[in-house]
């Protein structure tokens, strides 16, 4: 993927998430998934619900034959073996001689040495066209100091714009920090998006989805003159209508507690795709300082 110059939130409008939601929906995008087995249920439900086609072949003999023929490809490092980092490079490298797009979600980056060299290969390997992460994981990618427990962020990285513009510049990728709100960035700018239900958080898989919905909408790039245009606007538009679901299932009737809002997400996030509303997705999107 080349590197992109600019981040572009005049593009970013209630029509064009509208028209991204109907060219996935028209194009059924294949979305070769290499993730962890804890969430694999959530990841490709999740993708099927914004009408792609999620494929799970992560054994090293097939790998890299799958992405070749698929639109998109995740690599999601929540559980893995030395065996799993090679199909990740694998797929990864064959996704990049046929042009389609590949999404890193390094979890765990830093809680152990073994994770951060399995991404650190990766990265060599495979030219990524987003990364995403929460915040310690992009921080910790970043060269800051950071803190993961598990697989999960502790602290609060009041610098991740800094941090995601910083490792956006050193991989030419588009760089997703998710938390409490979310950071969209390329090497020059950072956008902060307003959008989604805490409630997102109290489930196991959420981010795993995240990264499922990121690939997914990727996958639409160079689908002629329908948006998104760029890398950075999928993102923008994948985050955005991932936290608008959120909302809704927020929103929805019978919903007591972390099952509950699960089934409501993942209705919400079908109901979204099959409705394809006119949000109002600018209302959301701040920029933050270059500095």
């Amino acid at each position: 993927m080349p590197r992109e110059d600019s981040l572009t939130p005049e593009g970013i409008t209630g029509d064009a998430l509208a028209d991204t939601l109907a060219s996935i929906a028209d194009s059924e995008p294949l979305v070769h998934h290499l993730t962890n087995e804890v969430t694999m249920s959530e990841t490709a439900n999740v993708t099927l619900c914004w009408n792609g086609l999620p494929v799970m072949a992560d054994a090293p003999a097939e790998a890299g034959e799958m992405a070749a023929g698929a639109d998109a490809v995740l690599c999601n490092t929540g559980r893995m073996t030395e065996e799993d980092v090679g199909a990740m490079i694998a797929a990864g490298e064959s996704a990049n001689d046929v042009g389609a797009p590949v999404v890193l979600d390094p979890v765990g980056y830093g809680a152990t040495s073994f994770r951060v060299s399995a991404v650190d290969r990766i990265l060599e390997a495979v030219d990524v066209a987003v990364i995403k992460g929460n915040r310690g994981e992009i921080a910790g990618l970043a060269g800051e100091a950071a803190s993961v427990r598990g697989v999960e962020s502790v602290g609060e990285h009041d610098s991740i714009g800094p941090a995601a513009r910083a490792l956006a510049d050193e991989t030419g990728a588009v760089v997703v920090a998710s938390g409490e709100t979310d950071v969209v960035a390329t090497a020059e700018r950072a956008y902060e998006l307003a959008v989604g239900d805490e409630r997102m958080g109290t489930f196991v898989g959420s981010g795993c989805m995240l990264g499922s919905t990121l690939a997914t909408f990727a996958s639409t790039l160079g689908d002629g003159d329908a948006p998104p245009a760029t890398a950075t606007d999928a993102a923008i538009l994948a985050v955005i209508a991932f936290g608008f679901a959120g909302e809704r299932a927020a929103d929805a009737p019978g919903v007591a507690g972390p099952a509950s809002y699960r089934t409501a997400f993942i209705d919400a996030v079908a109901a979204l795709a099959r409705e394809r509303p006119t949000l109002p997705v600018r209302d959301r999107i701040r920029a933050l300082d270059r500095e």
